[in-house]
């Protein structure tokens, strides 16, 4: 079976309270033989505890499995990725370095790489990956777009990403403010190169002496050497 089409996986790093139940529950998996294919990293540990929970992001073109040279991951039809298959996998390591999200692990005693396939014998039958079942704040969440927008509304579904000149499309959807989400304007900040500074001039005008200091002496004129200086900018 295949995972219904309606349905979509979707994260909420906003949400997260570093809780660690979803990294626990995926142990659980029977297909994981005890290991956790989800893991939360620190969004700035020095200055914050906020934690994102970090799964495989089922890309449309899977950068890992496009450098694998033992065409050991596949992607099947519904958009899911597949963990490495054993006969296939020589534990190269291509895929954990190729990866922009930093998810595939190799496992050197056991000679092959595994990351989260998206609890696939639940999700192909319609039901939640583990992850998703336990999360209390619903940072993962997975059904459906109406759905989503409706628990949701001043968020929006997001599954492009871009790092460096490659843009990526995920079958994963990141949850971001709404208000934030609409394109910002450019900005060019070469332009700043090119101000200059308004034309000034400044004029030096001497203050004119006490009364009692002017008797018998010269015109004010005379004693105010910078009268009519003006120095250009």
């Amino acid at each position: 079976m295949a995972k219904p089409d309606s349905l979509f996986f979707f994260i909420d790093p906003s949400r997260c309270i570093g809780c660690q139940a979803c990294v626990h529950a995926c142990t659980e998996c029977d297909t994981h033989r005890g290991d956790s294919m989800i893991h939360l990293e620190y969004v700035d540990r020095s200055r914050s505890t906020q934690t994102v929970p970090v799964v495989c992001m089922h890309c449309e073109q899977p950068t890992c499995a496009e450098v694998c040279p033992a065409d050991a991951i596949k992607r099947t039809a519904d958009g899911v990725v597949q963990s490495a298959r054993k006969p296939r996998c020589i534990a190269c390591g291509n895929c954990v370095l190729a990866c922009p999200f930093g998810v595939p692990e190799l496992y050197d005693e056991r000679k092959i790489m595994m990351k989260c396939d998206m609890c696939y014998d639940r999700t192909s039958a319609g039901k939640k990956p583990m992850c998703a079942t336990v999360c209390p704040s619903q940072a993962l969440f997975f059904g459906t777009r109406e759905q989503i927008d409706q628990l949701r509304p001043q968020s929006i579904p997001t599954n492009r990403f871009q790092f460096g000149g490659q843009a990526i499309t995920t079958g994963v959807f990141v949850m971001a403010p709404r208000r934030l989400a609409a394109p910002a304007p450019l900005v060019d900040v070469t332009a700043a190169l090119d101000d200059r500074p308004p034309a000034r001039a400044v004029r030096l005008t001497l203050v004119p002496p006490p009364a009692s200091d002017r008797t018998g002496a010269a015109p004010a004129d005379a004693t105010d050497p910078f009268a009519a200086v003006e120095v250009p900018s």
